[in-house]
């Protein structure tokens, strides 16, 4: 799949990037290919597949969930700067916090987000559990987002000390997921996870592979919160 290709995929599911958008992901790509071959940012047989397994991937959650403008997000163990980087670019107003413990990585995906040129988009070298000692981040996310980080249970646990009242985590994950909801119910009893199967037209790829967004929120959470 190549930018053209993705562009229309994205339009065809409701997700409308402007030229400057497709533009800067086609520098985040150029980007990440050539960092790949000197650090493992990305397995080698998926760099291949950029634009449908990780930039498409990214922002499929645009499809299934309404974040609210100027939201405050945080990407949790962001790796090379997914799925942060991408839902920055096509959504500049949020404000994306993008974490990561691997100090050559958390490097590496600073210099990719200071060649968006966006405002509001930072990276921090840390664990994301030394964040809850600090007070600015503590109950300040509207949204965290972990891809291919940690079971469940662990990103909830993770997560929740750093999430508004009324936030929430969306989780992308894929295959069997029983096991892991229940680990994650029984440590968080009152834990509430929405799943959305990821369907995309034209992109057959996520179906085949069983590729869901859960978003978990807490039963304390307002019942307005957008899904």
């Amino acid at each position: 799949m190549d930018s053209a290709e993705f562009w229309t995929i994205c339009a065809a599911n409701g997700i409308i990037l402007e030229p400057w958008q497709i533009q800067a992901l086609e520098r985040y790509a150029r980007e990440l290919r050539y960092w790949n071959e000197r650090v493992n940012l990305i397995s080698r047989r998926d760099i291949e597949h950029l634009y449908e397994r990780h930039f498409l991937h990214a922002l499929s959650v645009l499809k299934y969930v309404n974040l609210p403008e100027r939201a405050r997000c945080l990407d949790i163990g962001t790796g090379a700067g997914l799925p942060g980087i991408p839902l920055a670019i096509a959504r500049p107003d949020l404000h994306m916090l993008l974490v990561e413990s691997v100090a050559k990585k958390a490097r590496l995906v600073a210099l990719f987000a200071a060649h968006t040129g966006l405002r509001h988009l930072q990276v921090k070298r840390a664990r994301v559990e030394e964040l809850h000692a600090h007070p600015s981040f503590r109950s300040a996310f509207d949204y965290a987002f972990a891809r291919a980080v940690a079971p469940l249970a662990t990103l909830v646990e993770w997560s929740q000390p750093l999430l508004k009242p009324s936030g929430a985590l969306i989780a992308y994950k894929g295959g069997e997921l029983e096991e892991e909801l229940r680990a994650a119910c029984e440590s968080f009893p009152s834990l509430q996870c929405t799943i959305h199967d990821i369907q995309l037209y034209g992109a057959p790829w996520f179906e085949e592979n069983r590729k869901r967004l859960v978003v978990c929120r807490f039963a304390s959470s307002s019942p307005d919160a957008p899904v």
